[in-house]
Protein backbone atom coordinates (compact mmCIF):
# COMPACT_ATOMS: atom_id res chain seq x y z
CA UNK A 1 0.00 0.00 0.00
CA UNK A 2 1.35 3.41 -1.16
CA UNK A 3 2.26 6.06 1.66
CA UNK A 4 -0.31 8.40 0.71
CA UNK A 5 -3.24 5.54 0.86
CA UNK A 6 -2.51 4.81 4.05
CA UNK A 7 -2.36 8.28 5.17
CA UNK A 8 -5.62 9.03 3.99
CA UNK A 9 -6.72 5.45 5.67
CA UNK A 10 -5.61 6.58 9.03
CA UNK A 11 -7.31 9.94 9.01
CA UNK A 12 -10.91 8.07 7.81
CA UNK A 13 -10.63 5.60 10.68
CA UNK A 14 -9.67 8.31 13.25
CA UNK A 15 -12.63 10.46 12.15
CA UNK A 16 -15.19 7.55 12.01
CA UNK A 17 -13.80 6.78 15.80
CA UNK A 18 -14.09 10.23 16.65
CA UNK A 19 -17.65 10.99 15.01
CA UNK A 20 -19.33 7.83 15.93
CA UNK A 21 -17.68 7.19 19.33
CA UNK A 22 -21.26 6.92 21.24
CA UNK A 23 -22.67 4.32 18.51
CA UNK A 24 -20.23 1.69 18.63
CA UNK A 25 -19.24 -0.43 21.51
CA UNK A 26 -15.96 -0.75 23.30
CA UNK A 27 -14.94 -4.20 21.46
CA UNK A 28 -15.73 -2.34 17.74
CA UNK A 29 -13.97 0.82 19.21
CA UNK A 30 -10.65 -1.59 20.36
CA UNK A 31 -10.92 -3.31 16.69
CA UNK A 32 -10.59 0.18 15.62
CA UNK A 33 -8.25 1.40 17.58
CA UNK A 34 -6.19 -1.72 16.39
CA UNK A 35 -6.95 -1.04 12.71
CA UNK A 36 -5.45 2.65 13.09
CA UNK A 37 -3.01 1.45 15.44
CA UNK A 38 -1.34 -0.92 12.25
CA UNK A 39 -2.23 1.57 9.87
CA UNK A 40 0.37 3.72 11.49
CA UNK A 41 2.67 1.49 12.08
CA UNK A 42 2.58 0.24 8.41
CA UNK A 43 2.79 4.47 7.31
CA UNK A 44 5.80 4.66 9.57
CA UNK A 45 7.40 1.24 8.15
CA UNK A 46 6.22 2.85 4.48
CA UNK A 47 8.08 6.17 5.66
CA UNK A 48 11.49 4.49 6.90
CA UNK A 49 11.32 2.51 3.87
CA UNK A 50 11.24 5.55 1.53
CA UNK A 51 13.69 7.43 3.65
CA UNK A 52 16.23 4.04 3.14
CA UNK A 53 15.45 3.86 -0.68
CA UNK A 54 16.19 7.43 -0.85
CA UNK A 55 19.25 6.88 0.92
CA UNK A 56 20.19 4.10 -0.96
CA UNK A 57 19.29 5.93 -4.38
CA UNK A 58 21.51 9.08 -3.69
CA UNK A 59 24.49 6.49 -2.77
CA UNK A 60 23.26 4.62 -6.09
CA UNK A 61 24.53 8.40 -7.81
CA UNK A 62 27.17 8.84 -5.98
CA UNK A 63 28.39 5.53 -6.95
CA UNK A 64 27.80 5.87 -10.67
CA UNK A 65 29.72 9.12 -10.60
CA UNK A 66 32.28 7.41 -8.96
CA UNK A 67 32.32 4.96 -11.80
CA UNK A 68 31.90 7.36 -14.53
CA UNK A 69 34.84 9.00 -13.55
CA UNK A 70 36.76 6.06 -13.49
CA UNK A 71 35.68 4.42 -16.59
CA UNK A 72 36.65 8.04 -17.79
CA UNK A 73 40.18 7.69 -16.77
CA UNK A 74 40.65 4.62 -17.48
CA UNK A 75 39.16 5.23 -21.22
CA UNK A 76 42.18 8.08 -21.27
CA UNK A 77 44.60 5.53 -20.07
CA UNK A 78 42.87 2.43 -22.62
CA UNK A 79 43.35 5.10 -25.52
CA UNK A 80 46.82 6.16 -24.76
CA UNK A 81 47.93 2.71 -23.90
CA UNK A 82 46.33 1.72 -27.87
CA UNK A 83 48.26 4.63 -29.42
CA UNK A 84 51.46 3.67 -27.73
CA UNK A 85 50.55 -0.18 -28.95
CA UNK A 86 49.67 0.97 -32.66
CA UNK A 87 52.85 3.40 -32.43
CA UNK A 88 55.22 0.30 -31.22
CA UNK A 89 53.64 -2.01 -33.83
CA UNK A 90 54.42 0.62 -36.70
CA UNK A 91 58.05 0.90 -35.37
CA UNK A 92 58.23 -3.07 -35.23
CA UNK A 93 57.04 -3.10 -39.14
CA UNK A 94 59.69 -0.66 -39.94
CA UNK A 95 62.24 -2.33 -37.91
CA UNK A 96 61.34 -5.58 -39.78
CA UNK A 97 61.30 -4.21 -42.96
CA UNK A 98 64.40 -2.38 -42.84
CA UNK A 99 66.14 -6.22 -41.14
CA UNK A 100 64.84 -7.41 -44.54
CA UNK A 101 66.11 -5.10 -46.85
CA UNK A 102 69.48 -5.54 -44.48
CA UNK A 103 69.69 -9.35 -45.36
CA UNK A 104 68.56 -8.91 -49.03
CA UNK A 105 71.56 -6.06 -49.54
CA UNK A 106 73.84 -8.67 -47.37
CA UNK A 107 73.06 -11.86 -49.31
CA UNK A 108 73.87 -9.61 -52.72
CA UNK A 109 77.12 -8.33 -51.36
CA UNK A 110 78.19 -11.81 -50.37
CA UNK A 111 77.19 -12.95 -53.74
CA UNK A 112 78.99 -10.00 -55.13
CA UNK A 113 82.08 -10.57 -52.98
CA UNK A 114 81.74 -14.83 -54.16
CA UNK A 115 82.23 -13.53 -57.64
CA UNK A 116 85.24 -11.94 -57.04
CA UNK A 117 86.67 -14.81 -55.25
CA UNK A 118 85.85 -16.64 -57.90
CA UNK A 119 87.23 -13.97 -60.53
CA UNK A 120 90.27 -13.90 -58.87
CA UNK A 121 90.74 -17.58 -58.31
CA UNK A 122 90.44 -17.65 -62.54
CA UNK A 123 93.07 -14.81 -62.75
CA UNK A 124 95.32 -16.34 -60.46
CA UNK A 125 96.28 -18.77 -63.36
CA UNK A 126 98.21 -15.50 -64.49
CA UNK A 127 100.72 -15.65 -61.29
CA UNK A 128 102.41 -19.29 -63.28
CA UNK A 129 103.73 -16.74 -66.09
CA UNK A 130 104.75 -14.20 -63.28
CA UNK A 131 102.57 -11.59 -63.30
CA UNK A 132 100.85 -9.99 -60.17
CA UNK A 133 96.87 -9.94 -59.36
CA UNK A 134 96.30 -7.85 -56.76
CA UNK A 135 93.59 -5.44 -55.13
CA UNK A 136 94.58 -2.02 -55.76
CA UNK A 137 92.00 1.25 -54.88
CA UNK A 138 89.37 -0.92 -54.63
CA UNK A 139 89.67 -2.62 -58.22
CA UNK A 140 91.17 -5.79 -59.28
CA UNK A 141 94.48 -5.43 -61.33
CA UNK A 142 96.89 -7.30 -63.20
CA UNK A 143 100.28 -5.68 -63.29
CA UNK A 144 102.23 -5.64 -66.11
CA UNK A 145 106.11 -4.80 -65.63
CA UNK A 146 106.57 -1.93 -68.02
CA UNK A 147 110.23 -2.82 -68.67
CA UNK A 148 109.05 -6.47 -69.84
CA UNK A 149 106.68 -4.39 -71.84
CA UNK A 150 108.20 -0.88 -74.08
CA UNK A 151 111.95 0.25 -73.80
CA UNK A 152 112.73 3.61 -71.79
CA UNK A 153 110.67 6.28 -73.32
CA UNK A 154 109.00 4.31 -76.06
CA UNK A 155 105.65 3.12 -76.55
CA UNK A 156 106.58 0.02 -79.42
CA UNK A 157 105.51 -3.53 -77.27
CA UNK A 158 109.25 -5.79 -76.94
CA UNK A 159 109.26 -9.61 -78.21
CA UNK A 160 109.13 -10.95 -74.29
CA UNK A 161 106.24 -8.42 -73.65
CA UNK A 162 104.16 -9.41 -76.56
CA UNK A 163 104.41 -13.49 -75.01
CA UNK A 164 103.19 -12.18 -71.71
CA UNK A 165 100.24 -10.39 -73.35
CA UNK A 166 99.06 -13.39 -75.48
CA UNK A 167 98.98 -15.69 -71.80
CA UNK A 168 97.11 -13.06 -70.14
CA UNK A 169 95.10 -12.94 -73.33
CA UNK A 170 94.53 -16.53 -73.36
CA UNK A 171 93.39 -16.87 -69.69
CA UNK A 172 90.96 -14.15 -70.37
CA UNK A 173 89.69 -15.54 -74.04
CA UNK A 174 89.56 -18.83 -73.07
CA UNK A 175 87.45 -18.21 -69.62
CA UNK A 176 83.94 -17.39 -70.86
CA UNK A 177 82.93 -15.27 -67.15
CA UNK A 178 86.60 -13.37 -67.68
CA UNK A 179 86.14 -12.78 -71.39
CA UNK A 180 82.59 -10.73 -71.05
CA UNK A 181 83.84 -8.76 -68.03
CA UNK A 182 84.76 -5.14 -68.63
CA UNK A 183 88.53 -3.90 -68.28
CA UNK A 184 90.66 -1.05 -68.75
CA UNK A 185 94.09 -0.78 -69.83
CA UNK A 186 96.01 1.93 -67.29
CA UNK A 187 99.61 3.00 -68.06
CA UNK A 188 101.94 4.17 -65.62
CA UNK A 189 105.21 6.24 -65.54
CA UNK A 190 107.83 7.23 -63.10
CA UNK A 191 108.28 10.61 -61.66
CA UNK A 192 110.93 11.31 -63.75
CA UNK A 193 110.64 14.74 -66.42
CA UNK A 194 109.46 13.74 -69.54
CA UNK A 195 112.16 14.95 -72.09
CA UNK A 196 111.37 18.24 -73.82
CA UNK A 197 110.64 18.05 -77.30
CA UNK A 198 109.79 13.97 -77.12
CA UNK A 199 107.05 12.75 -79.34
CA UNK A 200 105.01 12.58 -76.22
CA UNK A 201 105.02 15.51 -75.11
CA UNK A 202 104.82 14.76 -71.42
CA UNK A 203 104.30 11.34 -69.17
CA UNK A 204 100.54 11.67 -69.80
CA UNK A 205 101.11 11.34 -73.09
CA UNK A 206 103.10 8.23 -73.18
CA UNK A 207 101.25 6.02 -70.42
CA UNK A 208 98.38 6.83 -73.13
CA UNK A 209 100.49 5.61 -75.98
CA UNK A 210 101.83 2.53 -74.08
CA UNK A 211 98.38 1.84 -72.81
CA UNK A 212 97.03 2.22 -76.25
CA UNK A 213 99.14 -0.41 -77.81
CA UNK A 214 98.76 -2.84 -75.05
CA UNK A 215 94.60 -2.41 -75.56
CA UNK A 216 95.34 -2.93 -79.63
CA UNK A 217 97.54 -5.81 -79.40
CA UNK A 218 95.36 -7.44 -76.79
CA UNK A 219 92.46 -7.20 -78.99
CA UNK A 220 93.64 -8.18 -82.10
CA UNK A 221 93.13 -11.15 -84.32
CA UNK A 222 94.84 -13.89 -83.06
CA UNK A 223 98.16 -14.95 -85.13
CA UNK A 224 100.10 -17.76 -84.96
CA UNK A 225 100.92 -18.55 -81.57
CA UNK A 226 103.55 -21.43 -82.71
CA UNK A 227 105.71 -19.36 -83.95
CA UNK A 228 108.81 -17.53 -82.90
CA UNK A 229 108.90 -14.56 -84.64
CA UNK A 230 107.35 -11.51 -82.94
CA UNK A 231 105.89 -10.78 -86.33
CA UNK A 232 103.89 -13.64 -86.83
CA UNK A 233 101.97 -13.35 -83.19
CA UNK A 234 99.43 -11.53 -83.79
CA UNK A 235 96.91 -10.10 -81.18
CA UNK A 236 95.26 -11.43 -78.39
CA UNK A 237 91.60 -11.41 -80.08
CA UNK A 238 89.79 -10.40 -77.34
CA UNK A 239 86.62 -8.71 -77.72
CA UNK A 240 87.03 -4.92 -77.95
CA UNK A 241 83.27 -4.25 -76.49
CA UNK A 242 84.74 -4.80 -73.58
CA UNK A 243 88.30 -2.66 -73.47
CA UNK A 244 89.56 0.54 -72.90
CA UNK A 245 92.27 2.68 -72.45
CA UNK A 246 93.60 5.53 -70.04
CA UNK A 247 97.11 6.88 -69.28
CA UNK A 248 97.52 8.18 -65.37
CA UNK A 249 101.53 9.16 -66.23
CA UNK A 250 103.30 9.79 -62.86
CA UNK A 251 100.01 10.53 -61.17
CA UNK A 252 99.49 7.53 -59.63
CA UNK A 253 102.49 5.47 -58.25
CA UNK A 254 102.29 2.61 -56.64
CA UNK A 255 105.86 2.74 -54.94
CA UNK A 256 106.85 5.96 -53.46
CA UNK A 257 105.05 9.25 -54.08
CA UNK A 258 105.15 11.58 -57.08
CA UNK A 259 107.86 14.14 -55.64
CA UNK A 260 109.84 11.38 -54.52
CA UNK A 261 110.98 8.25 -55.69
CA UNK A 262 113.90 5.57 -54.98
CA UNK A 263 115.59 3.60 -57.93
CA UNK A 264 113.55 0.90 -57.07
CA UNK A 265 110.20 2.70 -56.60
CA UNK A 266 110.64 4.04 -60.15
CA UNK A 267 110.65 0.74 -61.68
CA UNK A 268 107.89 -0.25 -59.86
CA UNK A 269 106.29 2.65 -61.03
CA UNK A 270 106.78 1.97 -64.78
CA UNK A 271 103.83 -0.34 -65.65
CA UNK A 272 101.02 -1.28 -67.23
CA UNK A 273 97.65 -2.56 -65.66
CA UNK A 274 94.86 -4.24 -66.57
CA UNK A 275 92.06 -3.35 -64.18
CA UNK A 276 88.63 -5.35 -63.97
CA UNK A 277 86.27 -3.27 -63.70
CA UNK A 278 83.05 -3.43 -61.16
CA UNK A 279 79.38 -2.94 -62.37
CA UNK A 280 77.70 -0.77 -60.34
CA UNK A 281 75.90 -3.09 -57.75
CA UNK A 282 79.43 -4.15 -57.33
CA UNK A 283 80.77 -1.22 -55.65
CA UNK A 284 81.77 -3.03 -52.47
CA UNK A 285 85.05 -3.30 -50.38
CA UNK A 286 87.53 -5.87 -51.84
CA UNK A 287 90.32 -5.66 -49.08
CA UNK A 288 88.66 -9.09 -47.70
CA UNK A 289 89.94 -10.89 -50.96
CA UNK A 290 93.36 -12.27 -51.02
Amino acid sequence: MGIEALKRSVLVMSAAFVLGGCGYSQTEMDAKQHEVDRLSAELKTSKQQLDDDKKKYSEALAQADKLREQIKKAGLDLEGAKNSLESEKDKLEKLNKAMLEYKTRADQLLAIEARFRDLKTRLDKLNQVGLKVVVRNNRMVIQLPGDVLFESGKDELKGEGKSVLLQVADVIRNDPTLNARNFQVAGHTDNAKYPSGGPFKDNWGLSLSRARQVLLFLTGPVGDKTSKDPKKFGGGGLDTRHWAASGYGETDPQAGDIDKQAGEEMGRNRRVELVLQPNVEEMLNLGAIH
